[in-house]
């Protein structure tokens, strides 16, 4: 080996662990992140030049990559290890740029970051792949020519401060889109009937069942008149068991988690926000100190669309399972799942490095938000390589005239994999669900008592809003985005002030609802999901090495800008036109309507500039704050919406989040301090 080698790898976290595992004959050192990057202050791309970038070293990184440079004069060969994937490629591109001048440089990439994964990694190293780097390349030249074409006229139809990115305005289309079904969703009344019944015997025990069809059809009772009158009905027939069905089931096991459903999972079970997910993965990814010196990664790279699982991993996952449950619980041969056919089989799974290693054994080493999430891992992998669980399921039918009545159930006959990990609606093993236990013997034919017919009002519900969970499902459902963008678009719509979480959930604010109006209308294409999705599949090409990057660009650039120029002249000016309130200027009592400026929305008169009155819109809650007398308001900040007080500066309090409202948003309460310096 040579007499001095140098790793380079993003973060701190992530250079402790490989030095540890590589020794002190290597120096590994951190980027932290991208080096390069597009400038802030113009477009920085020449489009003439088949989109040639203008990259910059970022301001903040300057002193790190002074460190690198520094060392990379003595060294014999410079190791880029990077994240498996295009962001991770692309770091290496700009690295090797900047320190590769004469010098023996060679691409790393591991799934996991353990003693093994990453000294054979080392043992086999590679050249940069190209491809991969022009598919980053693209997306990012692609998202700034939409970010900076589209904000500019924001700034002068709407306020200045605001941006548009091209497939986070998608998602805040979905958001808005759910939002106008939810308002304009009207309830509709129906009925449902359910008859309590018994044997025609000595026998007390009753059971339920349910009115399923009339005169063999599906049927709706509309209203309480209806519901009576069919019950009178019913009461003139005996009830006579018509069939008694026994079936067995199976249900096989969820494939191991990708990056989109453990951010579904982690929301569903743990509350998570998928921010709040990613952020707690890339530190068990990185590596954890288990005690003295050793620091290992303890799950598989958490950004991936593959369910594949290495030989290894399953034969673990095996000894494990047999080990702990029986052979009973393993199958004949290893489970295997299909991904995707966009996924990057290359990769793998969401799993832990070591299938072995319980939870609780490394519990103790871990927060608690790590330990809830290594333990969801682990369960979800080591679950996937188990047994199908087996049902015994009974339906019974019941006819009474012309009405159908049905009540089945479902018996566990072996738990399987859901012994480890149940299901929501997994009953325990030799338990029986859904009441099948009240149900005596029955046989067809069989006649029936009436014990009780009893009716229940309900009311069809509108569509839920979106959670972190289904919205990131919707968006890996329509292909929009990949595995590394799900948490960035969920964060940066929220941090622009376009979408709010309510008890978790996302909804418009109505800013988002104006500026995704304004930018349907006039780019329907961008805000299009099946135009967003084909740009994915361009890019999967790209990196594919199937399709040539400045070709991508060269097909999407003309026609969007040719809707740029129409919206800078047709685009209505919400600016200057407003929002149209019911409230009247205290100066000249004209109408006044709703603006936006740089610190939130306020009050102007109609009359502008002749008549300059202008207020706060308040929330109508108190300051929270001591001797305060203020109200709250909303206000933005570079870091996103805040509340702040009416009496500033004389107040300084400021809030991520209502007070009374600090509870119904999980994912704002991970940044809310009250006294967060913004």
């Amino acid at each position: 080996m040579s007499k001095k080698a140098i790793v380079v790898v993003e973060s701190p976290a992530k250079s402790r662990t490989i030095n540890k595992i590589l020794g002190p004959r290597y120096v590994v050192l951190a980027s932290m992140g991208h080096i390069m990057d597009l400038p802030k202050s113009k477009m920085g791309i020449d489009v003439e030049k088949d989109f040639k970038p203008e990259y910059i070293i970022i301001p903040g990184r300057k002193k790190y990559l002074t460190q690198l440079k520094e060392e990379a004069k003595n060294a014999d060969v410079i190791y880029l290890a990077p994240d498996p994937d295009r962001e991770g490629e692309a770091i290496s591109w700009h690295l090797k740029n900047q320190l590769g001048k004469k010098k023996k440089v060679l691409r790393v990439a591991f799934d996991e970051i353990t003693a093994t994964a990453v000294k054979k990694a080392f043992e086999h190293p590679r050249a940069i792949d190209t491809n991969l780097v022009n598919a980053q390349q693209a997306r990012r030249i692609l998202d700034r020519i939409v970010g900076y074409s589209l904000s500019p006229i924001l700034w002068k139809k709407v306020t200045r401060g605001l941006s548009a990115g091209r497939v986070q305005s998608v998602a805040v289309r979905l958001v808005v889109e759910r939002e106008a079904e939810i308002r304009k969703f009207k309830p509709d009344e129906y009925w449902e009937l359910e008859a309590s019944l018994g044997k025609k015997s000595a026998e007390k025990r009753s059971f339920n069942a349910s009115l399923e069809k009339i005169d063999k059809k599906a049927f709706r009772i509309k209203n309480e008149s209806e519901a009576k009158r069919i019950k009178e009905d019913i009461r003139k027939n005996e009830f006579i068991v018509t069939a008694v069905k026994g079936q067995k089931k199976s249900r096989r096991p969820q494939a191991p988690f990708t990056t989109s459903k453990l951010q579904q999972d982690a929301f569903n079970k743990l509350r998570f926000s998928v921010n709040r997910t990613m952020r707690i993965a890339q530190g068990l990814y990185e590596g954890v100190e288990l005690g003295g010196e050793e620091s290992v990664g303890l799950i598989t790279y958490m950004r991936t669309d593959s369910v594949r699982a290495s030989q290894d991993a399953q034969a673990a996952a095996k000894e494990y399972i047999e080990n702990a449950y029986g052979k009973k619980y393993y199958p004949a041969k290893p489970n295997v799942y299909k991904s995707k056919k966009s996924a990057q089989e290359a990769h793998e799974c969401i799993r832990p490095t070591l299938p072995l290693r319980k939870p609780d054994s490394v519990k103790s080493f871990l927060t608690t938000d790590q330990f809830k999430l290594y333990e969801l891992i682990w369960k979800r992998f080591i679950s996937s390589q188990m047994v199908n669980a087996a049902y015994s399921v009974t339906t019974i039918e019941i006819e009474a005239g012309i009405y159908l009545f049905k009540t089945s159930g479902t018996k566990v006959v072996f738990d399987g994999f859901t012994a480890l990990y149940p299901t929501s609606d997994t009953p325990k093993e030799g338990e029986q669900h859904k009441d099948l236990w009240k149900i005596p013997q029955l046989v067809q034919g069989e006649r029936l008592d009436l014990l009780s017919l009893n009716d229940s009002q309900h009311f069809t519900k509108a569509p839920a809003r979106y959670s972190d969970a289904t919205l990131v499902n919707v968006l890996e459902e329509a292909g929009i985005g990949r595995p590394s963008t799900y948490a960035p678009i969920i964060y940066t719509i929220i941090m622009r002030n376009y979408v709010k979480r309510i008890k978790g959930y996302l909804s418009p604010t109505e800013l988002g609802e104006i500026i995704n109006g304004l930018l349907v209308k006039h780019f329907p294409k961008i805000m299009d999901t099946g135009f967003t999705a084909k740009m994915e599949d361009k890019l999967d090409d790209v990196e594919e090495g199937k399709l040539d990057w400045v070709r991508v660009l060269k097909d999407f650039y003309g026609p969007f800008m040719r809707d740029v120029n129409e919206a800078k002249k047709h685009m209505k000016s919400v600016k200057t036109e407003g929002v149209k309130t019911d409230e009247i200027c205290e100066m000249c009592k004209k109408p006044m309507i709703i603006k936006w400026g740089r610190r939130g929305k306020f009050l102007s008169c109609s009359d502008f500039p002749r008549c300059k009155y202008a207020k706060s819109i308040t929330t109508g809650v108190k300051c929270p704050a001591p001797n305060c007398e203020g109200e709250l308001i909303e206000r933005r900040s570079r870091r996103g919406p805040f509340y702040g007080c009416t009496k500033y500066p004389n107040c300084k309090y400021i809030s991520r989040t209502l007070p009374e409202k600090n509870a119904e948003s999980e994912g704002q309460n991970e940044s809310n301090k009250e006294s967060h310096k913004l």
